[in-house]
């Protein structure tokens, strides 16, 4: 079981959303799918004032194992990002709900919450991909 922070909304595809107080979204990817990857050794970033359309592909992350797409769970225009990754990829493996984060996005609608996990579905998620 993981400790999944109660604050964030979550994908299928293991990316996690934080509201923040001006609107816009943090994006990053889970506990679970950084461990899954391993230690990540790169990351590109998109360009801020991308618009991304949501599921569409917004970073990559490289490990020595894999490389991965992050996709966009909103659309939006990044607004920010993470610049720390380039030089220190580690840090979404030491602390992937914190230091971690891979962009902030000004949402472009309402973000459908319909499409998003809670904690708690994400981890029944979890729990039926270990089972």
């Amino acid at each position: 079981m993981s400790d999944l922070p109660g604050d964030l909304l979550y994908t299928s595809e293991h990316e996690w959303l934080r509201r923040e107080e001006d609107g816009s979204v943090t994006i990053g990817i889970t506990d679970h799918a950084q461990s899954a990857l391993g230690d990540l050794v790169y990351v590109e970033l998109p360009e801020v004032d991308q618009e991304l359309d949501s599921g569409g592909d917004m970073a990559v992350v490289e490990s020595v194992k894999a490389a991965s797409d992050v996709y966009a769970p909103i659309s939006g225009t990044v607004v920010a990002v993470n610049d720390e990754l380039s030089d220190d990829p580690e840090r979404i493996n030491a602390d992937p709900y914190g230091d971690g984060w891979i962009v902030q996005m000004q949402p472009s609608d309402a973000i459908d919450e319909s499409e998003l996990l809670s904690p708690d579905d994400y981890q029944a998620l979890l729990d039926e991909e270990d089972a």
